[in-house]
């Protein structure tokens, strides 16, 4: 077997090499109780898939239901293998592909946001030009005193990126990122 052949050890290498890697966004409706979670999440780490991100909250109390949104990196065929292998889980009533919903309804990708919580720490000049940039980003400021801020910003993971770089020569301390949270434009549900 030639070099460049060889298995890595990840479901990666099962795709031809002309499939080329894509970030998809799936929404993944399940049974709100213990262990479910941990069930989707082995499944990927078991299969060498990656997770890029992962938001999971209860949507529909009554039911017991939650969504589970991951955004993960494959070619077309690993997609599909993650997806068949997420709807074979017990507690997943629906595994939505919502990259591929979404160019079904002409867009190019499903909305998608982020929150994150930045604290910078700055004084003088620093700390006038961190409340000026976070005033052009649409940032709050949640918590301050004399010596530091956080932030809080919303809005798709390019802003919180340019935001975070922004911040880093003016005194970044520390961020908290949310995860993504996503859904498709359009009167139709998942």
């Amino acid at each position: 077997m030639n070099a460049h052949l060889q298995p890595t050890g990840s479901a990666y290498f099962i795709a031809p090499e002309t499939q080329v890697s894509e970030s998809h966004t799936l929404s993944v409706l399940v049974d709100n109780e213990p262990g479910v979670l941990a069930r989707v999440i082995g499944l990927f780490s078991g299969r060498g898939y990656n997770i890029e991100s992962l938001t999971v909250s209860e949507t529909e109390h009554q039911a017991h239901l939650s969504r589970i949104t991951i955004v993960t990196r494959g070619t077309p065929h690993v997609l599909e293998q993650i997806k068949a292998q997420l709807e074979r889980i017990v507690p997943v009533h629906r595994v939505v592909d919502l990259t591929v919903r979404a160019k079904d309804l002409g867009h190019e990708r499903p909305l998608e946001r982020e929150l994150a919580l930045v604290k910078v720490s700055g004084t003088g000049d620093h700390r006038v030009e961190a409340l000026r940039l976070a005033d052009a980003f649409r940032a709050s400021v949640i918590d301050a005193n004399t010596e530091h801020f956080v932030f809080e910003i919303t809005g798709k993971v390019s802003k919180i990126d340019q935001f975070i770089a922004i911040m880093k020569p003016l005194g970044l301390i520390e961020v908290c990122r949310t995860g993504i949270a996503a859904m498709n434009r359009g009167p139709q549900g998942m």
